[in-house]
C-alpha cells in the first residue's frame, strides 16, 4: 500500500475526493472544498481518511 503525501488527490468512501493536507502515521487529512459538489453534499471542510480506506488519484 502507497502512502499519500501532502498535495496529492485522493478517492475514498465511495467517490468522495479531496486534496491531502497532512500526513499523519496511520491516517491523512483531507480538504473537501476540491470537489465541486462540496458545498451541495454538506460535509465538513476537512476529515480524516485511515490510511487503508482510500486510493490516490494524482
Amino acid at each position: 500500500m502507497k502512502i499519500a503525501e501532502i498535495g496529492n488527490i485522493i478517492e475514498f468512501k465511495d467517490g468522495l475526493k479531496g486534496i491531502v493536507e497532512k500526513v499523519n502515521e496511520n491516517s491523512v487529512i483531507v480538504d473537501l472544498t476540491y470537489m465541486d459538489n462540496y458545498r451541495d453534499l454538506d460535509l465538513e471542510r476537512r476529515t480524516v481518511v485511515n490510511h487503508k480506506n482510500y486510493t490516490i488519484v494524482n
